[in-house]
């Protein structure tokens, strides 16, 4: 039941940035870390426990495993209080220690999984190694603002790129290549070459991103290219093969190609923002509106049944995602629209965005009371 908290906490945390503004002036960077250190980072570390098990073909992940995700939660938790009540620095350190334990014990954990895993274990999993590196790196650099505290704004700019570019983007990428076939019924064979072969550029492209944010701005250009190389390929093969999937009404597969046109819109938003040239208020809601909300509910919407009820997939399962991806096609488009309103800094972009994630929210609220009875 771990993974179905983390959903709804996600969506909550998601609402809760939107609606944060209403409550009174509150720190910039809590509206931030309510929806990455209290929504998406615990969900995506939770849905590893979910996924390792099947990209090595071992068994399902113990209780003590899923406690990570609760635990990097809490630390999570603790880094909204810090921004919103204004709390010493004390905290601001716990926090990351909380959340870099979390990514340790589930790093140790999967090299465990990946030694064992029969015939070798799926170069996907190697795309998770790769985001827990960048999430650790990320916060050992929260730890070195106490210690450094004249490089605070360049040590910032690390811990945010390799969190968005980093962490959050190698474990999507590498999760919805293995995702989207599942929700198309359509099984694609280049998806283990593809990840095997995108990876260095992936982990290459992040890290220069992030050097170059934090101290020599032109080394974000070379890392922009770099991760490039395999968001073009996947694209090109996405189309190729998932064309009718990808422009249908309904289903999954709409709003996990949305997310994929997402974060390649704000990769190139996030390198023009490095040149000046862009404001990063406006790069940030990008993220979230086209990247962040069509990824949560196209990935929620394919995998929170298979969460609230575990096994045998039955017509409730089918049932349940059809309700959960309903006129997700409609809704991907308003995603995007809502991302690129954003970065033109129109004021009503949050309340389509909203529109847009509304349905979803009240879907799964359906599936968790309505359905599971059923």
């Amino acid at each position: 039941m771990i993974l179905v908290f983390l959903v709804m906490a996600a969506i909550l945390a998601m609402a809760g940035a939107w609606l944060l503004p209403l409550v009174g002036e509150v720190h910039r960077a809590a509206h931030v870390h309510l929806v990455f250190a209290l929504g998406v980072m615990p969900l995506i570390l939770g849905a590893m426990t979910h996924f390792v098990p099947v990209l090595s073909r071992t068994r399902a992940a113990a209780r003590g495993v899923e406690a990570f995700a609760a635990l990097a939660w809490l630390g999570g938790a603790l880094i909204v209080a810090y921004f919103i009540f204004t709390l010493p620095d004390f905290f601001r350190s716990l926090a990351a220690l909380l959340g870099l334990s979390a990514a340790l014990g589930l790093a140790a954990w999967q090299i465990k999984r990946a030694r064992a895993a029969l015939g070798g274990a799926h170069p996907g999993l190697s795309w998770y190694l790769a985001a827990l590196a960048c999430l650790g790196t990320s916060l050992l650099a929260v730890l070195a603002m106490a210690v450094w505290p004249q490089q605070m704004l360049a040590l910032k700019r690390l811990h945010l790129h390799l969190n968005l570019f980093g962490f959050v983007g190698l474990s999507a990428i590498g999760t919805m290549q293995v995702l989207l076939p599942t929700a198309a019924g359509q099984p694609d064979p280049q998806v283990a070459a593809r990840l095997r072969a995108g990876l260095p550029a992936a982990l290459g492209g992040t890290s220069l991103v992030a050097l170059g944010a934090a101290w020599l701005p032109p080394l974000s250009w070379l890392g922009l290219f770099l991760w490039l190389i395999p968001l073009s390929r996947l694209i090109r093969a996405w189309l190729a093969r998932y064309r009718v999937g990808i422009f249908s009404r309904h289903g999954a597969v709409p709003l996990l190609a949305a997310a994929l046109a997402g974060f390649s819109l704000a990769l190139v938003a996030g390198g023009a923002h490095g040149a000046g040239w862009l404001d990063s208020i406006g790069v940030a809601h990008l993220l979230v509106f086209a990247f962040l909300f069509p990824l949560v509910s196209g990935a929620a919407g394919q995998l929170l049944p298979l969460w609230v009820r575990p096994g045998r997939q039955t017509e409730w399962h089918e049932r349940a995602r059809r309700r959960l991806t309903f006129a997700a096609g409609p809704r991907a488009m308003l995603f995007l629209a809502a991302g690129l309103l954003a970065l033109a800094r129109f004021k009503g972009a949050s309340w389509i965005a909203l529109a847009a994630l509304l349905p979803f929210a009240l879907a799964a609220l359906d599936v968790l009371l309505r359905f599971r009875r059923t």
